[in-house]
């Protein structure tokens, strides 16, 4: 070979070397656009990921990355027009041979070793390995470096160890975020939260902490702070709370806007904000300077999935007075807290205005139930049964759960406290706890077992804390109703014990659960995110750029219910293909226009179909052109809100037609629980009467199954036999009507005979 020729060939191997290491560069740096884009948004959305707590530390700044969320990239051979100069300047190789000093590369400790310290893990380094094995071993023409490296250490020139850099320069390819974790652990430190608000940590502010039971007028006087200011905020835990202040404000005489994740409403004719704002936490702005914020039911910052919104606004709002009312448990954490950003906390204590006692008896029978009662339930089919038996009584009554539209919890809300209403008995879960005024007399725990998330995100039953416990039964003897005095008992005799010891308790310093996804400091915690999960596994198949993907994710909808994950992913799908969702697009997908519903199975789709519409008008604010007819679906939301109103106004007709229509033998409401006292109760421990004594003999259940019902304190003898004339009385109707059919056709068939 001429000595120009080998001069021109190596002049081609290092131009192609610089040209590797260029394009290797470019990718690197769309790569990390790519990685660390995501994190970005979820840096910017921090103020949406990290919670507070208490009483834990973290040392987390030594804690290697979890890699098991690294994915390989796949890396296809690129060979130019140069590939066989390391064939031409040395000879070919054996891939036998190469097999053999690749092995003999992975097997090396001390390469090992030296690759953790670049970041390379043991499962990554594995990873890497085989990648780059078959990268030589496939490609029909290795770069010239690395086949003359090769060809060196098979003549005994070189040593193993020399492919060390082609394998780390192949590992980043395939791993790009290796050359990014420096970057990203500074991402992902999250220790000192105040310090991403540099607007709010800008002005000195003044911290009032309303510190009270319910019932106290703690938010009262801070609201009454708000409508004095020039500029307010109140940042509330529901629409319900949001829209309160914003009639209150209003009505005042205090121009003030509404903000929602699905609303906006401007009092300025040309959309010109107001000077005052009533909004879900989730939506305040951290940037807008307001004279006063208000910052309601604080103690929900130790909430696991939404805790974020609360020390988002507590750390960030720029205000120069914050009043934030809540729990007293609270008062020491928001304290500490405030030490960090160097300000002070001014406590304001109130005392419950009306009192309300615990009784002696339980109520022990819906024949005992009395005007402005209240029963309290955790399972929305507890309500259906409840409501069925009072009707049964000839009472009517009203209802009240957490997935009902908000015009329809109103709506009920308003027939119970109407003196003019008959309906004087109120069925709910404790979704009255917060955001309705309700003129209750006695509130009754039919169960003190509710159905929690834990920290693992699992859902669990567990009995309910002091704090819900008082959260609830706070509803009872409210200053502005007609009752000034509450009282609080339970539905079974057993519960009632329970229910005092849990009310006797103070309730715990906030103090949260730590969940290690990145480094905190120790007050605080990063957020359950199963949801944002949940959703992004939904839509993951779906072609949607990284700040579409991000938005969607984080749409609160319903998981539990089948129509709104279908329309979500149907929604997700439609935009992705750059395709407007129009509001004839919409009506064919929820079969507009909906009748009243004829039973509860109609009634859950309409509940369904409402979080479905307000799932479009939160995307709509986020994709104004994607969703471009949000006061379309407005208009048929309110029209299905008053479909819906109508429906629970008849609920205990749609109960008995679901009964009607269920196959015989099964239970229409499938997932009832049970009208018996909770699992926690000592009946469990103590035992009960047996089957024989409690006169089931006949009752269509099997004497062994009723027994075991009784043991088990699922049912009370008295309640077994209720149940048993109510069956027998189904019985003879359904025998009864089988005998007037089989009549008719006999008549019927004697009619023809004659002809």
């Amino acid at each position: 070979m001429s000595i120009n020729r080998c001069m021109l060939l190596f002049s081609r191997v290092q131009h192609r070397i610089c040209a590797i290491s260029v394009r290797n560069t470019n990718a690197l740096v769309d790569s990390r656009c790519v990685h660390f884009g995501s994190i970005t948004l979820l840096k910017g959305s921090l103020s949406g990921s990290v919670s507070t707590r208490q009483g834990v530390s973290s040392n987390s700044s030594s804690r290697p990355p979890d890699t098991s969320l690294f994915v390989p990239l796949s890396i296809k051979g690129d060979v130019g027009s140069d590939g066989a100069v390391g064939a031409e300047l040395t000879q070919p190789l054996d891939k036998n041979e190469l097999l053999k000093m690749l092995n003999k590369f992975y097997k090396r400790k001390e390469m090992q070793k030296i690759a953790a310290d670049q970041g390379l893990d043991a499962r990554l380094f594995h990873q890497a390995f085989i990648s780059f094995r078959k990268y030589v071993l496939e490609i029909s023409m290795l770069s010239a470096d690395l086949h003359i490296i090769f060809n060196d250490i098979c003549c005994g020139a070189g040593h193993i160890d020399d492919l060390y850099p082609y394998f780390m320069r192949h590992a980043k390819q395939i791993f790009p975020m290796l050359d990014c974790m420096e970057d990203l652990r500074k991402i992902s430190d999250l220790r000192v939260p105040a310090n991403w608000y540099p607007e709010a940590r800008a002005i000195q502010r003044k911290v009032i902490f309303h510190a009270g039971p319910t019932n106290s007028g703690k938010t009262h006087h801070a609201i009454q702070r708000y409508l004095a200011a020039k500029s307010g905020v109140y940042c509330g835990p529901l629409k319900l709370l949001a829209h309160e202040i914003f009639e209150k404000s209003n009505n005042a005489g205090v121009p003030c806007d509404l903000v929602t994740g699905e609303e906006r409403t401007f009092m300025d004719e040309e959309g010109r904000q107001a000077e005052h704002v009533a909004c879900t936490i989730e939506m305040c702005s951290v940037t807008t300077p307001y004279e006063v914020a208000v910052i309601d039911e604080i103690q929900m910052i130790r909430d696991i999935s939404r805790g974020w919104a609360w020390t988002r606004a507590l750390l960030g709002l720029c205000a120069e007075e914050i009043h934030v009312c809540g729990e007293p448990a609270a008062i020491n954490f928001v304290t500490e807290l405030m030490y960090t950003t160097g300000e002070e906390v001014e406590v304001r204590n109130y005392k419950r205005l009306t009192p309300f006692s615990i009784l002696d008896h339980a109520v022990e029978s819906l024949d005992n139930l009395r005007p402005g009662d209240c029963i309290v339930c955790f399972s929305k089919n507890d309500i259906y049964s409840i409501s069925r038996q009072i009707e049964i009584r000839g009472l009517e009554c009203a209802v009240i759960y957490g997935s009902l539209p908000p015009g329809t919890k109103l709506s009920q809300a308003k027939k119970f406290n109407d003196p003019e209403d008959p309906c004087k008995i109120l069925v709910a879960t404790d979704a009255i706890g917060m955001g309705l005024n309700l003129s209750i007399k006695r509130i009754i725990f039919n169960s003190l077992v509710k159905p929690n998330i834990n920290e693992k995100g699992e859902k669990e039953l567990d009995t309910i804390s002091t704090s819900q416990a008082l959260q609830i039964a706070g509803r009872a003897g409210r200053f502005s109703s007609i009752f000034k005095e509450g009282e609080v008992t339970t539905m079974y005799r057993d519960d009632l014990p329970i229910l005092k010891e849990i009310l006797s308790r103070t309730v715990d310093a906030i103090e949260d659960i730590f969940v290690s996804l990145s480094q905190v400091d120790g007050m605080y915690f990063v957020c359950n995110i199963d949801d944002f999960k949940f959703l992004a596994d939904m839509i993951q198949h779906i072609p949607l750029n990284l700040r579409s993907r991000y938005v969607f994710c984080t749409a609160p909808i319903n998981k539990k219910q089948p129509f709104v994950c279908t329309s979500f992913l149907k929604f997700a799908r439609q935009f992705s293909r750059d395709e407007p969702l129009t509001f004839d697009w919409v009506c064919r997908h929820v079969s507009w226009p909906l009748v009243p519903p004829k039973n509860i199975k109609d009634l859950v789709h309409l509940e369904a179909v409402h979080d479905v519409l307000d799932l479009y008008l939160w995307l709509s604010y986020r994709f104004m052109d994607m969703f471009p007819d949000a006061n379309h679906v407005r208009e048929i939301q309110q029209e299905l809100d008053s479909i819906i109103q109508v429906g629970v106004r008849n609920i205990t007709r749609l109960i008995r037609a679901t009964e009607t229509n269920a196959p015989p033998g099964t239970n229409p409401l499938s997932n009832q629980r049970r009208l018996g006292p909770s699992p926690v109760s000592p009946r469990r421990v103590r035992g009960a009467p047996k089957a024989q004594d409690s006169g089931v003999e006949g009752w269509q259940l099997d004497k062994s199954l009723g027994s075991r019902l009784v043991q088990e304190g699922l049912l009370t003898p008295d309640l077994l036999r209720q149940l048993q004339k109510e069956w027998s009385k189904v019985h003879r109707q359904e025998e009864e009507g089988v005998k007037l059919v089989a009549g008719n056709n006999k008549t019927k068939g004697n009619k023809k005979k004659k002809k």
